[in-house]
């Protein structure tokens, strides 16, 4: 009998990596979409490479779900208090891409990532060195609403566009690729990661974009006082 493909996926400890630093991120979270690029100007500027992995949160488990159509809501599960804070978190989340000259619309549904966020794996599995180019073309294009990132071939689109080969992808989202997505996803919340982007120094979690300066006063061996809590782009 065959080896089970279990074996073939290395279980991954949510706060332990060879790399200084893990970065949490979700293709349909605008808040991982505004930090990306300042995240990877961090890694870029210590000439370090992070640990960036999948986040896929469940969005309607803890703020109800919802779905539009031609911009007007025509199902929902949310409460008002719910809708409120996701109105903000979007208003929020728009300062800064405006500050980026990125474009960043609300979504009409709330979308099942897990297939991008898969990507993520792929990419860096075939070759890390387009991760960067992979994040560009997947997170720009579906905050302009332009992806579907429930069907696999869009995905496949967008790794080619990347630069990274697609031949195998579709069968990896299904197998080895979905078991390692799926291992961590069920080990996060228990590790205090529930929210994105979430950055991992030290063994340690640190929930937001605000936490930059920090984990730049970390990476560069701590000299000086830290810096407060802020987000300079």
């Amino acid at each position: 009998m065959g080896a089970s493909l279990c074996e073939f996926c290395p279980t991954m400890n949510p706060l332990e990596s060879d790399s200084p630093l893990i970065v949490y991120v979700d293709i349909k979270s605008p808040y991982a979409f505004v930090a990306i690029a300042p995240t990877l100007a961090l890694e870029t500027r210590h000439g370090v490479t992070f640990d960036w992995r999948p986040c896929t949160l469940d969005i309607a488990s803890y703020a109800g779900s919802a779905r539009k159509e031609e911009g007007k809501v025509v199902e929902s599960s949310r409460s008002s208090s719910a809708w409120r804070s996701i109105k903000y978190s979007y208003m929020d989340a728009r300062r800064y891409a405006r500050r980026q000259q990125l474009d960043l619309y609300g979504t009409e549904k709330i979308w099942d990532s897990s297939m991008a966020n898969i990507g993520i794996l792929w990419v860096l599995q075939q070759d890390r060195q387009r991760l960067a180019s992979y994040f560009n073309v997947v997170y720009s294009s579906f905050w302009r609403r332009e992806l579907d990132i429930e069907d696999v071939s869009v995905v496949c689109e967008c790794i080619e566009k990347a630069g990274v080969s697609a031949s195998g992808f579709d069968s990896f989202q299904q197998g080895e690729g979905r078991l390692r997505h799926d291992d961590l996803q069920r080990r996060l919340l228990a590790s205090g990661i529930y929210g994105v982007p979430t950055y991992v120094i030290e063994g340690r979690p640190f929930f937001g974009r605000e936490h930059l300066p920090y984990i730049d006063w970390c990476l560069s061996g701590r000299r000086g006082q830290a810096p407060d809590i802020a987000y300079p782009i």
